[in-house]
């Protein structure tokens, strides 16, 4: 059994506090409550059953894999959030060869979960038939989308600004003297590879007079993660590029292995960026420069929108859209001495 003493060192309260708050007895403040709890958990305790919160109800969360590490920094706040109301969140993750979208939505349903978070999921993929969700709706589920707008799906969307993150990599990269510039992206049938596509051609655009057409020269959709960024990365070092703008932070890994498999330098040679600024990436070999998106703000946001509409006050049904900051690394500088004369010549 727990022994009151430790508890009442690790908590700094009382032996006698330590034992109202065990029995569920009223008069304790809920801070106190709450660091004797906590002192619990820190301590490898149980908390005993009666103290456990009745929940609120299930809210189901759809992610795509875990093995990028931004979806699980978005499931940990979206968790912690939802636990924060009361919520107990339910995570579903789709895995190749596991259960699809749609049979993880209909096992959510059959559990009554009070409602959905969909991270990255089909409502991201232009290809996909958006009426699945129109049909989810028509049942009373309440759900939200994370990342990925469609205009043809009548709910509420947090989104990344993909056209503000690309344009802010290219001016970056422009502005160390940059002139022949890579993105390399996921597959344009997801809404956020597409916006980050226009951003990077308006941006060139703007800053260097190229033309739309010369643009889409140096886009290159591949697979999501490191091996589509390698791939990626060695068309565009073909192609001359001296720095390349990724779609995420793997892939950006992914670019930097194929820039040092020919023995080049990154940031000495080219210069890469990548995109989330997901855990660990600040400790990277160079430290990757990347373009942060606001996970906790729009994790926030996306529960506030779905617990309104359980709550049966639904707000203005929108896309609500996030900026993304430029996190300036180690693995961007300026190019190499001479490098636009030799492509002139």
């Amino acid at each position: 059994a727990p022994r009151l003493a430790d508890i009442a060192a690790q908590s700094g309260v009382s032996e006698a506090t330590v034992s109202r708050v065990l029995n569920g007895k009223a008069g304790v403040a809920g801070g106190t409550r709450h660091r004797v709890l906590a002192a619990l958990d820190v301590l490898g305790y149980e908390r005993p059953v009666r103290l456990k919160r009745r929940s609120a109800g299930l809210v189901g969360l759809l992610v795509p894999e875990l093995t990028n590490p931004i979806f699980p920094a978005f499931a940990q706040v979206i968790e912690q959030v939802l636990a924060g109301h009361g919520y107990t969140p339910v995570l579903c993750t789709q895995m190749p060869g596991g259960a699809t979208e749609d049979e993880l939505v209909e096992q959510l349903e059959e559990r009554g979960v009070t409602g959905i978070i969909f991270l990255s999921g089909l409502h991201a993929d232009a290809s996909a038939d958006p009426e699945r969700y129109v049909r989810l709706a028509a049942r009373g589920v309440p759900f939200v989308l994370i990342n990925g707008f469609n205009e043809r799906i009548d709910a509420n969307f947090v989104s990344s600004d993909d056209r503000a993150a690309a344009r802010m990599a290219v001016r970056h990269l422009v502005e160390l003297g940059h002139e022949r510039i890579g993105l390399a992206i996921g597959p344009t049938r997801y809404v956020p590879s597409r916006r980050k596509a226009e951003g990077f051609a308006a941006e060139l655009h703007q800053l260097l007079g190229m033309e739309r057409e010369e643009a889409e020269r140096y886009v290159r959709p591949t697979l999501f993660g490191v091996e589509g960024g390698h791939a990626a990365a060695d068309t565009l070092l073909d192609q001359g590029c001296t720095g390349i703008v990724c779609g995420s932070d793997l892939m950006a890994l992914g670019a930097i292995r194929a820039v040092r498999a020919r023995g080049l330098d990154v940031p000495g040679d080219v210069s890469v960026i990548g995109f989330d600024d997901s855990p660990l990436i600040a400790f990277t070999d160079p430290p990757l420069t990347t373009v942060r998106q606001p996970v906790q703000a729009m994790a926030t946001a996306a529960v506030g929108a779905l617990l309104e509409e359980v709550e049966g006050n639904p707000v203005q049904r929108t896309e609500f859209v996030f900026q993304p900051e430029l996190v300036v690394r180690g693995s961007t500088a300026q190019p190499p001495a001479g490098t636009s004369l030799q492509l002139l010549a």
